[in-house]
């Protein structure tokens, strides 16, 4: 083994283990990666953005603004009202849930077409009175399988595009995938519908009466006697008597209910204060300040709401600008108008120092917002309202224009007339010129942590590949199975990336393993497209943790999902997957 080769493999071992550990965002590690091999000499300077101009990075950006430009024109909301009609028990329900999120996967990105569905889901499973941890997760395992199906349907296919195309081939077409896809996708999805979705444990999720929080349990009035500390005080020096986290989010004055108030306004006596704080922090400022508990009635979500101030619950989404934050560094009141009233995770509710709890993927939040800053404040922190949303973004008339840009883009790339990437800018600049997509929505559309992801690992994986890594790994692999048969090495290429999936990004998995699938190939003098194809399918099999897709996560909390729940129907669905795949891909793309 050469010192470049060391090298090589001590970078990628390094940034397995940042990965897995999550200690910092993906992007950040993929940029470690890309200056390790930078300044190690591995890749030239003049190559260690290379990876910025490749085709997959400007096609995944594009796929996505296109992907809210199908959300602004009122599709999915069309989609979402014609769900509520839907009659029958559980597998009923499953069976066009998981449907139609799958075919919305195909050609759209999936994490958006779960996150636009997501709330009319809970809503669905409260009139029906099913607990969403039996229809969540479901949803999110068929995004996942959809998004398998087409080329656009996730970023690892163009990756794998991408890498057929380094070969001097040509890059796989639009449907391409579908072949093989498409059969793998029907067969997880009736396992899902008819199966699958008895393994999951029921969990609490959103509770019967459609909120996952009971607002009384935190929630309590003290009033200010004449002789209290806090008579003539202004509301901000509230915190000052019980030196902890104690949240005013309404104030009563003769009779008059005011929410949000400011915290400026100066305290009379006989003002009722509404305060979120825990038992501890409660007793603290009622001995302090000599105040006296109400109580007397409970407070539930009608009396924390008024014609300007609502209650919303609401998921923080992948690639938040709160993930890693507080309510404390983020300011959230002064910064964005909102009281943060209560955190879940995982089912468990946080009583307790709201504002030193660091918010995660999949959080869900209990926010009190004024309504008509509602839709901004959700866009700006990043978070989706899971209930009663209203926030009707699309238009009925943006829907056959919608529909025409985006089905001519299919069509010219799925024809070959143009590249791919050339066909869904031309898409994006038309939904932009009719307004369907504003240049607002178009940035804030990208996901720009998987597109620094993509630009960083490509010249990461070039140099796995241009110090012979690759063909190293390769070789081992070849030297250990010499009388194994070629399909047995494919299904340890799909195996393999399974695996590394569930634990890593998909797209990461699949620039670390292309090259090693593409020189195995080689290796057994076979076509490279059936491991492809085999690398792409196991790419988005990331079904045994919550944390090898952003889908997966999106529904943890709504769910209450716990870590080990996914493991219970995703093992099994991985195996009807590389059970169904591997006969496919032999099928339609043999050796």
């Amino acid at each position: 083994m050469t010192l470049e080769q060391m090298a090589i493999f001590a970078t990628l071992g390094l940034t397995l283990v940042l990965f897995v550990t999550g200690r910092w965002r993906y992007d950040v590690v993929a940029l470690i990666a890309l200056l390790i091999v930078t300044l190690t000499g591995l890749i030239p300077f003049d190559r260690a953005f290379s990876g910025f101009s490749n085709p997959a990075v400007v096609t995944v950006a594009a796929v996505l603004v296109l992907s809210r430009g199908l959300q602004n024109s009122g599709i999915v909301d069309l989609i979402g009202r014609q769900l509520e009609r839907v009659k029958g028990g559980v597998t009923a329900q499953l069976a066009v849930l998981t449907v139609i999120i799958a075919v919305l996967s195909a050609f759209m990105n999936n994490v958006g077409a779960l996150a636009l569905l997501l709330p009319v889901v809970l809503q669905l499973a409260h009139k029906k009175e099913i607990s969403p941890s039996v229809l969540l997760m479901p949803l999110a395992f068929a995004s996942l399988l959809g998004g398998m199906t087409t080329l656009i349907g996730t970023p690892p296919n163009i990756i794998a595009a991408s890498f057929r195309q380094q070969t001097g081939a040509e890059p796989f077409g639009m449907f391409d995938f579908s072949l093989v896809g498409v059969g793998v996708a029907v067969a997880g999805l009736l396992f899902i519908v008819l199966l699958g979705w008895r393994l999951i444990p029921i969990r609490k999720g959103k509770s019967q009466s459609g909120s996952l929080f009971e607002i009384e349990n935190y929630i309590t009035e003290v009033r200010i006697p004449e002789e209290s500390k806090l008579n003539g005080k202004r509301l901000r020096e509230v915190n000052v008597f019980s030196r902890a986290e104690v949240n005013v989010v309404g104030l009563v004055r003769n009779g008059e209910r005011r929410m949000e108030p400011s915290a400026l306004i100066k305290l009379r006596s006989n003002d009722i204060l509404i305060v979120s704080a825990d038992t501890e922090n409660l007793k603290k400022l009622v001995e302090t300040a000599e105040l006296e508990l109400v109580g007397s009635e409970k407070i539930g979500k009608i009396e924390l709401e008024s014609e300007e101030v609502t209650l919303i619950e609401a998921v923080i989404m992948p690639n938040s600008l709160m993930l890693g934050g507080t309510a404390r560094s983020l300011n959230l009141r002064a910064n964005y108008g909102i009281n943060l009233l209560a955190v879940s995770r995982q089912g468990q509710i946080f009583r307790t120092r709201l504002d030193r709890i660091r918010f995660r993927n999949g959080d869900v939040l209990l926010l009190q917002s004024h309504i008509e800053t509602l839709k901004e404040v959700a866009e700006k922190l990043g978070c989706l309202p899971l209930a009663g949303r209203g926030l009707q973004i699309g238009q009925a008339r943006q829907i056959l224009p919608a529909l025409g840009i985006f089905s001519a883009a299919l069509l010219a790339a799925a024809s070959g007339l143009v590249p791919a990437q050339v066909s869904f800018v031309a898409a994006v600049v038309a939904m932009v010129v009719m307004k369907i997509v504003s240049l607002r929505d178009a940035y804030e559309s990208v996901d720009w942590p998987i597109l620094i992801l993509l630009g960083a690992m490509i010249p990461v994986g070039e140099a796995l590949e241009q110090t012979g890594g690759a063909q190293l790994i390769a070789n081992l692999l070849l030297d250990a199975s010499d009388q194994v048969p070629p399909v047995l090495m494919l299904v340890l290429v799909m195996v393999a990336t399974m695996f590394l999936s569930d634990v890593i990004n998909n797209a990461a998995s699949v620039v670390l393993m292309a090259p090693i699938a593409i020189n195995v190939a080689q290796g057994i003098g076979v076509s490279i497209d059936p491991f492809l194809m085999a690398l792409t399918i196991g790419a988005s099999c990331a079904f045994l943790t919550p944390i090898g897709h952003q889908s997966n996560t999106l529904v943890m909390g709504p769910g209450g999902y716990k870590f080990g729940d996914y493991w219970r129907m995703g093992l099994i669905l991985e195996i009807i997957v590389l059970a169904v795949g591997i006969p496919l891909i032999l099928i339609f793309w043999p050796f």
